[in-house]
């Protein structure tokens, strides 16, 4: 199947929406590899306000994205959610340029993280829908694939910026631009939602009629996020090593560029093979690269590779995850399943990304990056074993 036969497959939905999230990671990665520079440098917060305003943010996005998926289950239409999300976040993200202290900065964080929060749930459900289980792991690649090469289309526009001389802060009101654009893809591009009737209540979200897969991927979800170090702690890293500022927006590029190019064929080898071994080989991976993280002697060269690998270890196992869940959720309940699961990720953002950047802060870089490991490969054993045990009980049955 070429490439060009691959989207010719997909649906009408999932392309209109990849081309939003181009637009809109464009915009958001205008500013993400700036922001613990703007925060650190420009306005004196140190590495655990960083990780206080990351945290604080990924936790009410996820707290959000189980209402959000809770709310489209019940009948409130997700294109509405989804156009909302976005707008409340492409409203709030330009104005950080105009931040005088990091409070401010988390206010605005904090609301760009509620459009997202609003968003997602609703959003993947669209696309789990749209997509049959055959192609899920490929809806989803490409999904995951076109958010990336916003991510690299962003920090390049950002680079050229600041190479002309643009102000830190300017920069991030131009992210306004491409913002500005995915509210019109959306309006034009997206089915309007089904008039219904009152729709009955979706049925009660009961922990243990969840398929055993599904409860193990959302547990692991939660012990991945504690141990997740953020990628803009990875920024600290890199610029603590001597990257240059101006260089921060092209590694971060590199970086997405990698991600784009591993989700859609992550996605594929997953509808293949299945999603459990892409998952336990992407966790597996992603420890090896924060150990490395951890004793690298960082120079020009092996900064730029280790984020890449870093980033890369990240996207392996993204539409695995959320096709797994598409897979084994009930239909009328696939909202709030994907809400759960990003909102046992988010959950544990708030204490890990506290507790790493603490560490970081108090012990050193190194000792960070090896309890980030270490949290990483507990999960990724948990769920293996709750996998085998699974298997064992079908067999059994």
């Amino acid at each position: 199947m070429t490439p060009a036969g691959s989207l010719a497959r997909l649906p009408r939905t999932v392309v209109v929406l990849g081309f939003v999230s181009l637009l809109n990671d464009g915009a958001s990665e205008m500013i993400t590899p700036l922001l613990p520079v703007f925060l650190t440098a420009t306005l004196g917060a140190g590495p655990a306000i960083v990780g206080l305003i990351e945290g604080i943010a990924e936790a009410t996005a996820s707290v959000l994205k189980f209402v959000a998926g809770r709310a489209n289950d019940r009948g409130v239409g997700a294109k509405r959610l989804v156009f909302g999300g976005y707008g409340i976040a492409n409203l709030a993200r330009p104005a950080i340029g105009f931040a005088l202290g990091w409070p401010v900065v988390l206010l605005l964080r904090f609301l760009d993280r509620v459009g997202k929060g609003i968003r997602t749930a609703p959003r993947d459900a669209l696309i789990a829908g749209a997509a049959g289980a055959t192609i899920r792991g490929r809806a989803f690649g490409f999904h995951r694939a076109m958010d990336h090469a916003g991510a690299v289309i962003g920090p390049v526009v950002a680079f050229v910026l600041l190479a002309s001389g643009t102000a830190l802060g300017r920069v991030f009101l131009w992210s306004a631009v491409p913002g500005a654009l995915v509210l019109v893809l959306l309006a034009v591009g997206v089915p309007a939602d089904a008039p219904t009737a009152r729709p009955a209540p979706p049925p009660r979200l009961s922990w243990r009629a969840l398929d055993a897969p599904l409860r193990a991927l959302i547990l692991a979800a939660g012990a991945l996020a504690l141990g997740a170090i953020p990628e803009v702690f990875v920024v600290l890293w890199a610029r603590d090593a001597g990257l240059p500022v101006s260089w921060v927006p092209l590694v971060w590029a590199a970086a997405s560029l990698t991600k784009m190019l591993v989700a859609y064929p992550a996605g594929v080898v997953s509808d293949r093979v299945g999603r459990l071994p892409v998952l336990l080989a992407g966790w597996g991976l992603r420890v090896l690269v924060l150990l490395a993280l951890a004793g690298a002697h960082a120079t020009g060269p092996v900064i730029w590779i280790l984020f890449v690998l870093y980033s890369a270890t990240l996207a392996v196992t993204e539409p695995a995850e959320g096709s797994l869940i598409g897979d084994s959720a009930p239909v009328a309940q696939r909202g709030s399943a994907y809400g759960l699961y990003h909102l046992a990720s988010g959950l544990f953002v708030l204490p890990g990304s506290v507790l790493l950047g603490l560490i970081w802060e108090r012990v050193s870089p190194a000792a960070a990056f090896s309890t980030a490991a270490a949290l990483t490969a507990a999960a990724a054993i948990g769920m293996a074993v709750a996998a085998l045990g699974s298997a064992q009980r079908a067999r059994d049955a």
